[in-house]
């Protein structure tokens, strides 16, 4: 199984990124999909989950502001990254879990993209 994150990079406060997570070597749309980040000196924290069935959930940091979604014919899941702040500056990780009901807990995710790093400047 590969998780592969991209799109992540240098952004002014305000602005909008988009990062993708490409999965292979698994059944896509059986698998609920997550994104979380890690800032420096800090836990690993959860951002955003969207379910096999399209269900969202998100963190009271990024609601309003960030949204996830998931294209199963493409085997991507997303996350669209608006009004960014300075303390959005993290390294983001994709992340796959079978059937956990604890999403915002990194242990229960089966699989992890390597990461990809987001810096917002003021």
């Amino acid at each position: 199984v590969q998780l592969q994150a991209s799109g992540g990079g240098l952004v002014q406060a305000g602005g909008s990124l988009r990062l993708s997570c490409a999965a292979s070597g698994l059944t896509f749309s059986s698998y609920n999909m997550g994104w979380f980040r890690q800032a420096p000196g800090k836990e690993r924290a959860f951002i955003a989950r969207i379910a096999r069935s399209g269900s969202t959930y998100y963190a009271d940091s990024v609601k309003g502001r960030f949204t996830i979604s998931r294209d199963n014919a493409k085997n991507t899941v997303y996350l669209q990254m608006n009004s960014l702040k300075p303390e959005d500056t993290a390294v983001y990780y994709c992340a796959a879990d079978y059937g956990s009901a604890r999403y915002a807990s990194p242990g229960s995710y089966d699989y992890w993209g390597q990461g990809t790093l987001v810096t917002v400047s003021s």
